[in-house]
Formats: structure tokens, C-alpha cells, sequence
């Protein structure tokens, strides 16, 4: 196979292989890298036996970032404070032009879903991954992981009651959910608590997330009292030289908060019933290094 060729087919390959990375890792950079890994063991190995690229690829992707996996687990059992995964800023593009595909993808990326696969074991997670955001064969997914068949169904069946179990039921409207955003910052930005406090719902929860690296809560705050209180010290403190910029992290509308041309936090919203149920706020500075350049 010629360099260019091996070149093209890679990167045609690339968004599913990083897809399917970040979904197993929750964080960019380490992605990335497995990608970048897998394009070391596909440029510089033997392919002559390769008859389908994508499927060996996702199985050399799944299997670099399992091992990563269970390196990530005794990092993140020390972690300070709640853990949210890397902000990840997704546009599928017409690359998915089915709207039913479109959501099954956005939402098996968002925050709320990656938070649940923390909990999964890495294999099942990896499964879970395969098959709910890929719609991988348990043939496929059981070739990849070294795996019978009827392991890996099972691993699957308990992956996915672990997710439906533990998982928020809130609306995927994307119009709602982007109007409800603009309408928190603004609210945010003209110090106007009594507008804030009507966008939140009774039983509102918010989790914030700096690593022990910047001002956050140390601990998930619940109730429209205390979010709104907590929110209304921030909004008073301010940032400084800060400037707003819309754009859409882990399959939903969010806006990022830069201080002079430095991102300071994401924030993103969770919705129902026309009220915010759930505000994710993520402050750990090696979480935006991603979106510097963006």
C-alpha cells in the first residue's frame, strides 16, 4: 500500500477512531493520543493481512485505550473534588445526516452519559461504547475485545442497565435547550438573580469541576436555593476582562467564559420541563487546553 493510501484511508477512518477514544477516556488529550497511537501501529506495521481497515483500526483504538482505562482509574480515584470528563466539542456536520443517528451519537457523548460510564468496569465500558454509540456487531465487538460472544452480550446487558439505571431522563431539544443557555448567561451577566432563580428547577443540582486546580465546589450543590446562591456569589465576583462564546460541547449548546483570551470555565446546561435541572460547570485548567485555540 502506497504512503499517500495509507494515509488517506487512516484519516478517513479518524473521527470514528477518535469518537470512539474519547467516549472510552472522557478526556481529549488522552484521545488523542490513542489515535495517534493506533497511526503508529497502522503506517508502521503489517498490513498485508488487513481486509478491513475501519474494523481493525476500532479494534487497535478500543484496545490502546482500554489499557489507558485502567492506568486513568488510579488518577482519577484521587481526584479533588467532583469529576467531569474533558469538554469535547462536537459537530457532526453532514458527516450524520440521519437526525435519529445524530442524537443517538450526541447523546452517548454528553456529560450526564460519560459521567454514568465512569462507574462501568473498562470492559464494559468498552462494550457499552461498541455498541450503543456504534452499532458494532457482538461478533465484531467480541473479536476486538478477545472476547466470546456470549461474554460480551453479557457484559453488554449489564452495561446497559447500569446506564439506564443511573442515567437523567432530560429533553434532547436542541432549540430549548440553546434558548434556555442564552438566556442563563445573560441573566448571569446582568447580575439578575430573580431571573436566574425562575430558569432553575426545584430540585436543580449543580457540579463543578476544577480538580483542586481552581475556585469550584468541592461538592455537588442541590436545590434551586443553594445553586442560586452560589451562582449569585460568582456573579458577583465576577472575571475579570471576561468575554462569552457560544458553541456546542458533547453534543449540546454550552458557552465558554474567557478571561483576557484565556479560557476560564465551560458551562453547559441540562434541561425538563422548560427549567434547567442540571448545571455542569467545568473550571480545571488541563480540561480547556483543547478549546485555547478554538
Amino acid at each position: 500500500m502506497a504512503t499517500d493510501t495509507v494515509t488517506e484511508v487512516f484519516e478517513e477512518h479518524r473521527s470514528v477512531l477518535m469518537g470512539v477514544a474519547y467516549r472510552m477516556l472522557g478526556r481529549v488529550a488522552d484521545a488523542e493520543d490513542v489515535v495517534q497511537e493506533a497511526w503508529l501501529r497502522w503506517s508502521g506495521g503489517d498490513r498485508s493481512d488487513v481486509r478491513e481497515p475501519r474494523a481493525y483500526l476500532v479494534r487497535v483504538t478500543t484496545r490502546l485505550a482500554l489499557d489507558r482505562l485502567r492506568q486513568a482509574r488510579a488518577r482519577n480515584e484521587a481526584y479533588v473534588g467532583p469529576w467531569l470528563p474533558e469538554p469535547y466539542v462536537t459537530d457532526f456536520g453532514d458527516a450524520v445526516p440521519d437526525t435519529a443517528e445524530r442524537a443517538v451519537l450526541a447523546d452517548s457523548v454528553s456529560l450526564a452519559v460519560l459521567v454514568v460510564l465512569e462507574s462501568l468496569s473498562p470492559l464494559e465500558r468498552a462494550v457499552f461504547v461498541l455498541r450503543e454509540a456504534f452499532g458494532y456487531p457482538y461478533a465484531e465487538i467480541a473479536v476486538t475485545l478477545d472476547r466470546s460472544e456470549p461474554a460480551v452480550r453479557q457484559l453488554a446487558g449489564r452495561a446497559r442497565r447500569h446506564v439506564e439505571e443511573r442515567r437523567p431522563r432530560y429533553e434532547v431539544d436542541p432549540v430549548e435547550r440553546r434558548d434556555l443557555t442564552e438566556r442563563f448567561l445573560a441573566a448571569a451577566t446582568e447580575g439578575d438573580l430573580e431571573g436566574l432563580m425562575s430558569l432553575l428547577a426545584p430540585d436543580v443540582r449543580l457540579i463543578g469541576d476544577s480538580g483542586g486546580l481552581a475556585p469550584a465546589p468541592v461538592r455537588v450543590i442541590e436545590s434551586a436555593d443553594k445553586v442560586g446562591r452560589f451562582l449569585g456569589g460568582v456573579m458577583r465576583k465576577g472575571v475579570s476582562d471576561a468575554t462569552f462564546r457560544f458553541l456546542e460541547v458533547n453534543g449540546g449548546p454550552a458557552f465558554l467564559v474567557l478571561s483576557g483570551d484565556k479560557p476560564d470555565s465551560v458551562f453547559q446546561l441540562d434541561i425538563a420541563d422548560g427549567r434547567i435541572q442540571c448545571v455542569y460547570i467545568i473550571r480545571n485548567p488541563q480540561k480547556l487546553l483543547s478549546l485555547a485555540a478554538d
